[in-house]
């Protein structure tokens, strides 16, 4: 079953130059394509509805502030269980926990800046897309 996911490369991963390596790795898993891609420096508003379910949590001014310290990369990618498999590719939040090969184990240096975002359910997918494509929803 094919589906689509949204791809977030934060603005430390932008900042690194590691555009082209994170991208590459998904475009060499077999069955994936990027169907959608922009470069874009995420504002306040787009970022409160994306982060919406973390309001008040500790994390959530620090996280929308490095969101918006810089450019980001937002890419829609389809292809089989691509929910899943981009979640393993990207690794855990902690680097430290996170396995060599995945793009987190392997480029990852602390927690709140872990490099990339992608959606982590269907239901996430469809919302999160309609956030930064919403031509697309």
């Amino acid at each position: 079953m094919s589906q689509r996911t949204l791809v977030l490369l934060k603005p430390d991963a932008v900042r690194r130059g590691l555009i082209g390596e994170i991208i590459g790795r998904v475009e060499r898993k077999a069955g994936w394509t990027v169907s959608a891609m922009e470069l874009r420096t995420l504002d306040r508003e787009t970022l409160e509805r994306h982060y919406a379910e973390h309001v008040g949590r500790p994390f959530y001014e620090p996280l929308v502030e490095f969101m918006s310290s810089g450019p980001s990369v937002a890419l829609v990618v389809e292809g089989e269980r691509v929910i899943e498999g981009l979640r393993a590719l990207a690794g855990p939040t902690d680097p430290i926990a996170a396995a060599p090969g995945s793009i987190r184990g392997d480029f990852g240096t602390i927690v709140r800046e872990n490099l990339v975002h992608a959606s982590d359910s269907p239901e996430s997918a469809d919302r999160e897309i309609k956030i930064f494509f919403p031509e697309l929803g």
